[in-house]
C-alpha cells in the first residue's frame, strides 16, 4: 500500500514550531505534499527530513507567499515546475513528480479573494491546469492533490446558503471544478464517503474550528482508471498547526500497475 499525504501548512516555518516534525514522522507517508510553504530558497534546509528527497517550488513574485513542496521516499524520474504559464508559475503553485507508474501533482490553486476580484486570474489558471493534467493523463495515470480552494457541492461546507457568492463557493469556481472532473478525474474522498460532511479548512475567526464550521477545499483526485486502486481517503482533522488539516490517500500499488497494463492494451 502506498500512502500519500497533502497539507496546506500556511507557512512551513510557523508550523514547524507547532509539532509538525512529529506529525510528519507519525504519518509515515511515502509521498508528502505541502502547499503555502511561504518560503524562499535558503530559508530552511533543502532536505529537512533525511529519509525523503525534497522538491521545492518557490514564489518569485514576492517573499513569504504561496509555494509548494513534495517529500518523497519513492524514486523520482523527473520533476516539473509549474504548468507552462509564466504568471501562474511565478507564484510557485504547481509541482509535478513523475514516478514510473504515475504522475503526482500538488497544487495551491489561487484564491479569488474578496469580491471575487481575482476570479479572472483564477479561471485562467483553472483552464490551463485542467489542460495540463489531461496532457499528463495521456502518458500515465495522475494523482492530484492540494488546496484546490473550492467547496464543490453544498455538502462540502457548513453554511452553503450564506456563502453562495463568496470566493471558494462561487458558481464559476464550482463549475470549473466540475469541468475538471469531467475530463477524467475522480474526487477520492467523495468516492468513498459520498454523504459524509467533513471539512479540511476552518477560518481562524469566530472559533470556527472549535465549532466545526468549515469547508472541504483540500482534495486528492485521481485519473478514472486508478479508481480500483483507491483503498482509503481520509481527512485528518485531529492534526493541528494550520487553518487546514492534512488529507490522506491510500492506493494499492499492485492495482496501479494493473491500471497501467490495462491502458497499454487499449
Amino acid at each position: 500500500m502506498l500512502k500519500f499525504v497533502s497539507f496546506n501548512v500556511n507557512g512551513l516555518r510557523a508550523i514547524w514550531k507547532k509539532n509538525f516534525p512529529a506529525d510528519f514522522a507519525a504519518l509515515q507517508a511515502d509521498v508528502f505534499a505541502l502547499q503555502e510553504t511561504k518560503l524562499q530558497a535558503g530559508q530552511m534546509s533543502d532536505r529537512p527530513f533525511p529519509d525523503y528527497q525534497a522538491y521545492w517550488h518557490y514564489s518569485t513574485v514576492k517573499k513569504g507567499y504561496s509555494g509548494t513542496a513534495v517529500f518523497s521516499k519513492l524514486p523520482v524520474l523527473k520533476v516539473r515546475y509549474g504548468i507552462g504559464d509564466e504568471a501562474v508559475d511565478a507564484e510557485g503553485r504547481v509541482l509535478t513528480l513523475e514516478f514510473p507508474q504515475f504522475f503526482f501533482v500538488t497544487a495551491y490553486v489561487p484564491n479569488s479573494q474578496d469580491g471575487l476580484k481575482r476570479l479572472p486570474f483564477r479561471l485562467n489558471f483553472e483552464e490551463k491546469f485542467a489542460d495540463y493534467l489531461q496532457s499528463l493523463d495521456v502518458e500515465k495515470p495522475v494523482i492530484v492533490c492540494g488546496d484546490l480552494n473550492v467547496a464543490h457541492e453544498e455538502i462540502d461546507l457548513a453554511n452553503p446558503d450564506s456563502n453562495h457568492f463568496n470566493p471558494g463557493f462561487s458558481d464559476e469556481e464550482r463549475s470549473a471544478f466540475s469541468q475538471l472532473l469531467a475530463r477524467g478525474f475522480v474526487d477520492t474522498f467523495r468516492l468513498l464517503a459520498p454523504q459524509e460532511k467533513c471539512y479540511s479548512w476552518w477560518s481562524y475567526r469566530t472559533r470556527a474550528r472549535e465549532r466545526n464550521i468549515g469547508w472541504r477545499i483540500d482534495y486528492f483526485l485521481v485519473s478514472e482508471r486508478l479508481v480500483a486502486a483507491v483503498k482509503g481517503a481520509k481527512i485528518l482533522s485531529d492534526i493541528m498547526g494550520s487553518d487546514h488539516c492534512p488529507i490522506e490517500l491510500d492506493l494499492d500499488e499492485t492495482l496501479i500497475a494493473a491500471c497501467n497494463e490495462d491502458k497499454e492494451l487499449q
